[in-house]
């Protein structure tokens, strides 16, 4: 069996002042091409709704769709460290639903964690996940699950009140066993602000250079989209690429150029 890297292991690295590195993975190759590049973490977003499914946000997909792009990323990479998304209302509705559907994510995808998004209010699910033999990574600042509430994508944290919240309720899940939190979204000083606060690591997304790690989604890091969010860097234009060589394939056969004897038996 793949010895793989456990919960315990990024609070060392958090102490030892050694960067995290997540991505999002969603099937096979993509989890193998990262567990190749060294990737510390494998995270499978519910961002798969609009970068993979295609729907507006992420509030479409279900459990079932999450486990099944989980067991893809499993497969890819069967050494790496997977956290599963927790899905729009697979937790939020009872307590007894977040134990079922995050035990699903550890015993049907063989994922290694749950992430979930909320503050303080979360606290008392995480202490039962966790109660229950469930890592969990916590999730706040900018919420993707709430963007109805929050009235769109949102810097968080902006004011002294906002700022306090925030690290009350990073505290607050810290105390409830989660094992990392992630930051989405909050001026970089709020995040360096709650990282020195924790002992256990914080993963940036658009929350400065002051986290433990940080997370990006896979596709905008690619370039596979036209737009790129600003707290992305395109390390590639794969989306060119892709688009290029479709076209290049689709002129060569209509042209009667592929196949050719090469190609052919």
């Amino acid at each position: 069996m793949l010895k793989r890297t456990t919960v315990a292991a990024f609070a060392k690295r958090k102490r030892e002042g050694e960067k995290i590195v997540m991505i999002t993975a969603y099937d096979a190759p993509g989890a193998a091409a990262a567990a190749d590049a060294g990737i510390d973490i494998l995270l499978v977003g519910d961002s798969l709704a609009p970068t993979v499914l295609g729907y507006r946000n992420t509030l479409p997909v279900t459990m079932e769709q999450m486990l099944h792009h989980a067991a893809a990323v499993r497969r890819g990479a069967p050494g790496s460290f997977v956290v599963f998304d927790l899905p729009f209302m697979s937790y939020q509705e009872s307590l007894e639903k977040a134990l079922h559907n995050g035990g699903r994510a550890l015993k049907e995808a063989d994922c290694d964690a749950v992430k979930l998004e909320g503050g303080a209010e979360m606290a008392p699910l995480v202490d039962a996940l966790v109660g229950a033999g469930i890592p969990v990574m916590a999730h706040v600042g900018l919420l993707p699950q709430r963007v109805q509430t929050m009235g769109g994508y949102r810097i968080q944290g902006r004011t002294p009140d906002a700022a306090e919240r925030i690290l009350a309720d990073a505290k607050a899940l810290e105390a409830a066993g989660a094992f990392s939190v992630v930051l989405e979204c909050v001026p970089a000083e709020l995040g360096k602000t709650v990282t020195e606060a924790l002992s256990i690591p914080t993963i940036g997304i658009g929350s400065g250079d002051g986290c433990s790690g940080q997370v990006q989604v896979m596709n905008d890091v690619l370039g596979l989209f036209e737009n790129t969010p600003k707290h992305a860097k395109r390390y590639a234009e794969v989306g060119r690429i892709i688009r290029e060589a479709l076209g290049n394939y689709a002129a060569e056969v209509r042209g009667g150029v592929f196949p050719d004897d090469e190609h052919s038996f």
